[in-house]
């Protein structure tokens, strides 16, 4: 992915909303190989919701910036995912920003939380036991607050 130039704020660098953009973006791509894409939700009349998110911005993204972004599978359970993204310079490597995000699946004709179906906790079962090796980043977790010296 690029930064498009209508995403950059009057500070000269991608504005904070469209970290988010690209995050979505990416974890829209990642949520298709469970099955989760935009064909569930006509199909199977479910989907998926985000129940809280936490981005840290690390370093700026200037205008046309080749983005890559990862996603690692935390944790899950029959109703929610917990994921991290993180997200590069593509060319020059260094971490932009990262978010933490829970999601929660749900039936979009009652609005309510319902579990996976079997087909689909599978393939996240799969993701997360791919994913057990990795480490946790530091990120994770991560309150937010104004330390004081004591």
């Amino acid at each position: 992915m690029r930064v498009q130039p209508q995403w950059i704020d009057y500070n000269g660098h991608l504005n904070m909303a469209y970290y988010n953009v690209l995050f979505d973006l990416a974890s829209d791509d990642a949520f298709d190989l469970f099955g989760l894409g935009k064909d569930y939700v006509k199909e199977r009349q479910l989907s998926h919701y985000s129940l809280e998110v936490h981005v840290t911005y690390l370093r700026e993204l200037g205008n046309n910036a080749p983005v890559k972004i990862t996603l690692q599978l935390l944790d899950f359970d029959a109703k929610r995912c917990h994921f991290f993204q993180q997200m590069y310079h593509a060319e020059e490597g260094f971490l932009a920003a990262t978010s933490e995000q829970i999601c929660m699946h749900v039936d979009v004709q009652t609005k309510k939380s319902t579990p996976f179906p079997e087909d689909v906790l599978a393939k996240i079962k799969a993701m997360h036991e791919a994913h057990a090796h990795l480490p946790v980043p530091p990120q994770v977790g991560h309150v937010i607050g104004i330390p004081r010296k004591g």
